[in-house]
């Protein structure tokens, strides 16, 4: 069972845990429904939109590695807020960050709070951010906002949850995937640790 705080209760086997990274993963969500879409919006897009028609889950749940210059590396971050950072069509006379004739907001919201977790919006783009200064969103990705759209539509219940593996700036590429990534599975701790409370 997959419970997460006072009001919602999913069975394990109706989750769905979604990650960019099999390193992401890492062994500890081996026995469980997981998908791996691969880096960037168009594959979480597609790789979710696939599984969802092969088996819908009751719960849809993001885990990985963001950035941030607003969260400290190693906190895991709940995101409940999604922007998409690398829309921008002002030239036409939309709103940063809104997709045209769109029906949902700059600032998509959708996901449920993760009891005693930082709370924050994740900025998804299509590129690796190394300056980050915005105060629009607080960390950043290149998956989660598709991911949370898809689930939003679907009127599938969502969680996303991220750990902060760089500062979203000059240095990020150091910082990068590597150790980072590798921690990813034993900082969420599988889903029988992490979601079972």
């Amino acid at each position: 069972m997959v419970v997460i705080g006072n009001e919602w209760q999913f069975p394990l086997e109706d989750t769905l845990f979604v990650f960019a990274l099999e390193s992401e993963a890492a062994d500890d969500f081996n026995h469980v429904n997981r998908l791996i879409t691969g880096v960037g919006k168009v594959n979480a897009a597609y790789e979710l939109g696939k599984e969802i028609w092969r088996k819908r889950p009751a719960l849809i749940i993001n885990l990985g590695s963001a950035g941030s210059n607003h969260f400290k590396r190693g906190e895991v971050v709940c995101c409940t807020g999604f922007v998409q950072r690398d829309m921008d069509v002002r030239g036409l006379g939309f709103e940063l960050y809104q997709t045209p004739f769109f029906d949902l907001p700059p600032v998509l919201s959708h996901g449920l709070k993760y009891p005693g977790l930082l709370e924050g919006i994740c900025g998804t783009g299509d590129s690796f951010e190394m300056n980050h200064s915005t105060t629009a969103y607080h960390l950043v990705d290149m998956e989660a906002y598709p991911i949370a759209m898809i689930a939003k539509k679907e009127n599938i219940p969502f969680c996303c949850l991220k750990y902060i593996s760089d500062g979203a700036d000059g240095g990020a590429a150091d910082d990068g995937e590597g150790a980072a990534l590798e921690r990813g599975g034993d900082v969420f701790g599988g889903p029988d640790s992490a979601f079972d409370h």
